[in-house]
């Protein structure tokens, strides 16, 4: 079991734990998470029956460990949303995280606080998708959904987003009317 672990982390830990922190947007909550998952794995690989990859499993877990780690919290809707505050600096490290080195783009940056915007399913969807990379059927796996729910949120998702990025580029606020920018 050991070196069955020892590969499941050396794969995927990275991944797990930059999905963690898209989640929670806290490193040390993340960090914290990601003990979690493995501590879950170890007790749980046993039961892997090898339905899926062993890598949409280990998203499963993290997902669900995500899910109840917000459950924990007070308003755990709410705080789903506001762990997806990208104006936040909770993610300060040493050296520069890939996500900031995309965040430096003004449009990629824009992108991410339109996701601001979405519902957590939507949110899901696109990090998993997108973010992280997995398929269609590995995100169905992940979040416990159908193919074809999967499909519909991301397009649903992409549409909202789409519009928003738009809004937001020809500098109009919420209700179509244009934002007169004073400059000084």
């Amino acid at each position: 079991m050991d070196s069955v672990f020892e590969d499941l982390y050396n794969k995927y830990h990275q991944d797990v734990f930059q999905f963690l922190i898209y989640m929670v947007r806290n490193r040390s909550q993340a960090e914290d998470l990601a003990q979690e998952v493995y501590i879950r794995v170890l007790k749980s690989y046993q039961h892997f029956e090898g339905k899926s990859s062993e890598k949409t499993w280990l998203f499963s877990i993290a997902k669900n460990v995500a899910i109840d780690h917000f459950r924990k919290q007070k308003n755990w809707k709410n705080r789903i949303a506001e762990k997806f505050d990208w104006n936040r600096q909770d993610l300060k490290t040493e050296e520069a995280l890939p996500e900031e080195i995309a965040l430096a783009n003004e449009e990629v940056w824009l992108l991410y606080d339109c996701l601001k915007k979405c519902s957590t399913d939507y949110r899901l969807v696109i990090i998993t998708r997108y973010l992280q990379q997995l398929s269609i059927v590995e995100t169905a796996e992940v979040l416990g959904w159908s193919e074809s729910k999967v499909k519909t949120t991301q397009h649903r998702a992409i549409k909202l987003l789409r519009k928003e990025m738009s809004r937001r580029l020809r500098g109009e606020d919420e209700d179509g009317e244009k934002v007169r920018v004073e400059r000084s």
